[in-house]
């Protein structure tokens, strides 16, 4: 379906009410129901416990309650004759921890994004909007709202600059989704999954390894030696020798391995060591966040590097 866009939604443009800055701890209602609505449209209809829609919502509400250590979303008291629908939305519609949340929006676009996809629907359980308008629509959502978090390559990750978001980390993983950069891919997408759960040494380790890879990636993709066990800096050197980066790069990306190492631990040392004593200070998460889109920037300009380098051979 299309967004309108509704004299109201203009009128609080127009006075300024409209979020400019993201916010990662609360999800309005209103959004939460226009979830629920891109979810049904993407599912398609169906009004039988028989119905693929029906099928579906099951599928995630059980396995909510599995990893969650639940036998329902809803009252226990009811275990036979569970209304999956009724339980999952209510269970999305008022659970008060925004993790959690996301839990069921990335496990549904999952879903929209794979098996709708791939399913031969009928004429009667035909969807009403198609994968990628539900996702982009789901994104839209975020952003008018104010609401900090995309789902981009199956996952949910968190957004702290639009800019930067759309300008790298979004081609980032566009590019990192080709053939050869499975590994990198993985591990820089688990690098926000870290970051969004506040996890950021985690976060930062997890960046490090996809900068690795890419660069590992690379030298198989281009048949050149190299050992598996070889540092970033060994691996930035074998690009160079190959030409695939100037020598005036290494300054570069030299800062950006320091930081990816040593980012969260310098910043506790250098804070404590100011009259704070023993106590341990909460890293900043735009300073990760900032890492992140540096990691984000550089791997974006390595694959189009390679691209270029192929391109002339």
């Amino acid at each position: 379906m299309p967004i309108f866009d509704l004299f109201s939604k203009r009128a609080k443009a127009n006075r300024g009410e409209v979020p400019d800055v993201y916010q990662y701890d609360e999800m309005p209602h209103p959004l939460r129901v226009q979830i629920v609505h891109i979810v049904n449209d993407a599912l398609g209809p169906g009004d039988s416990h028989l119905s693929i829609r029906a099928e579906i919502l099951q599928t995630i509400h059980d396995t909510l309650c599995r990893e969650y250590g639940v036998f329902t979303l809803g009252n226990e008291d009811r275990l036979r004759g569970v209304d999956y629908d009724t339980d999952l939305y209510k269970h999305f519609l008022n659970e008060s921890d925004i993790e959690r949340a996301l839990d069921f929006v990335e496990l549904a676009f999952k879903v929209i994004d794979t098996t709708c996809r791939e399913f031969r629907f009928t004429s009667y359980s035909e969807p009403i909007i198609k994968p990628d308008d539900a996702i982009d629509e789901l994104n839209y959502r975020f952003r008018y709202h104010g609401v900090g978090y995309q789902f981009v390559s199956g996952t949910i990750i968190r957004v702290d600059s639009q800019l930067v978001h759309q300008e790298a980390v979004i081609p980032a993983l566009s590019v990192l989704r080709e053939k050869g950069y499975e590994g990198p891919n993985e591990e820089f997408l688990k690098a926000f999954k870290h970051y969004r759960q506040r996890r950021y040494k985690e976060a930062l380790n997890e960046a490090l390894k996809a900068f690795e890879s890419t660069m590992k990636a690379i030298c198989k993709l281009n048949t050149w030696s190299f050992d598996p066990n070889d540092t970033a800096s060994k691996l930035i050197d074998h690009c160079m020798k190959h030409g695939l980066l100037s020598e005036y790069l290494r300054s570069h990306y030299s800062s950006l391995i320091a930081g990816l190492k040593s980012g969260v631990p310098t910043v506790r040392n250098r804070e404590s060591g100011h009259g704070q004593g023993e106590i341990e200070t909460n890293v900043p998460d735009f300073l990760v966040a900032y890492h992140l889109h540096l990691t984000a920037s550089s791997i974006l300009m390595l694959v189009s590097a390679n691209k270029a380098f192929n391109r002339k051979s």
